[in-house]
């Protein structure tokens, strides 16, 4: 049986990830790299994603960092860019665990 100590952890786990998922900007950044998976590409560098915002690029790079830290996006680097693409499973494990611990405690 789960206890308030274990799902207050799991919550303490959850709070990059609520943190990352409570900004619009943050989504719609989430949005095009989903996007952007659907069609086959390879990830977005700075200026893509600051292309659809009316933000600077030091901004979006805020953001940017506020979701890798979270787990949901990563970087790889080409040249001098370094293109995002979304890297959810581990984010997901983590909101399911979550998910399943509340049911357990409330069950």
């Amino acid at each position: 049986m789960t206890s308030a100590e274990e799902i207050q952890m799991t919550f303490k786990e959850c709070m990059p990830l609520f943190i990352a998922l409570g900004d619009e900007v943050r989504l719609t950044i989430l949005g095009a790299l989903a996007k952007d998976m659907l069609s086959h590409r390879s990830g977005m560098n700075v200026n893509q994603i600051t292309e659809m915002t009316s933000l600077s690029r030091p901004a979006i790079s805020h953001h940017l960092k506020i979701l890798k830290e979270a787990g949901l996006i990563n970087s790889r680097q080409e040249g001098t860019a370094n293109y995002y693409y979304l890297t959810i499973a581990d984010s997901t494990r983590t909101l399911m665990n979550l998910g399943f611990r509340l049911q357990e405690f409330l069950a």
